[in-house]
């Protein structure tokens, strides 16, 4: 894809969510045009105690996001998990004369071990979800997103990923549930502005439990980006009707300028 579609630069990213009883972590490398950032954090439910960062120069060697891969050699975190990714679940969207590319994957399971300063070894067999994502978005862009992992009051492996604002189109949008691992797309939803619940066109709704928050505001003349991304616990029922026992994920809010 070129790096500019007319005036509309190339966003592109690929972020990592990794879902466990111990430890919720996320990370992502994005780029927008030639600009590029990357995140990580590691969030430690029993203690409340979140280790992030953000660097808007990407340092070599701190984070790798290829594919089947994510590790962190950065301060004093040291991750290595392996990613059994699949074929995911693809969509590409119009965004007025220009359009976005995505695939999703949910339910991918994560393996491997995580280090924190001079604590031993800690063994992770987790689930994930990724996210890649392509395209030429509008210059003002606004979007709620929810990803997550769990299960149904009879041990169904469900995971999901719903969306608002963007890719989502009626139909042939990136809103999925997987059952078992096998992908549905999913109706229309609709976000709460306190993020605590997500309904849906069918009558289902989800409720959110936020454990811990990342937030971050960044103001650069020609670029700016505003977001909430709390970890939590999901509960109700998934669209079309899915009963969730429980899960857990993450929801994002984020206005940018781009």
């Amino acid at each position: 894809m070129p790096l500019f579609r007319g005036s509309r630069p190339l966003k592109r990213w690929r972020y990592v969510g990794v879902f466990a009883k111990q430890f919720m972590i996320c990370a992502a490398s994005v780029q927008v045009g030639p600009a590029q950032q990357t995140f990580w954090a590691v969030f430690e439910r029993a203690s409340g105690a979140m280790t992030e960062r953000t660097r808007m120069i990407p340092r070599s060697g701190a984070l790798d996001l290829t594919p089947g891969h994510l590790r962190i050699r950065d301060d004093a975190v040291l991750l290595d998990l392996a990613l059994e990714e699949d074929d995911g679940f693809e969509a590409t969207c119009l965004n007025g004369r220009a359009y976005v590319w995505t695939r999703k994957q949910a339910g991918v399971r994560a393996h491997g071990q995580l280090v924190l300063g001079a604590r031993p070894p800690i063994a992770i067999d987790a689930l994930a979800v990724i996210d890649d994502t392509a395209g030429y978005h509008a210059r003002v862009t606004e979007w709620w997103w929810a990803a997550g992992v769990g299960n149904g009051p009879d041990g169904t492996p469900l995971a999901f990923n719903l969306v608002q604002g963007v890719n989502d189109p009626p139909s042939d949008s990136e809103r999925a549930v997987w059952v078992a691992g096998v992908p549905h797309e999913a109706p229309p939803v609709r976000f709460a502005s306190d993020l605590h619940t997500i309904a849906s066109d069918d009558g289902s709704k989800l409720r959110f439990a936020p454990e811990a928050e990342r937030s971050r505001c960044d103001n650069l003349l020609l670029l700016r980006s505003d977001y909430r991304a709390p970890f939590g616990t999901f509960s109700g029922t998934l669209p079309g009707g899915i009963e969730l026992a429980h899960a857990l994920g993450v929801i994002e809010h984020h206005r940018a300028r781009w």
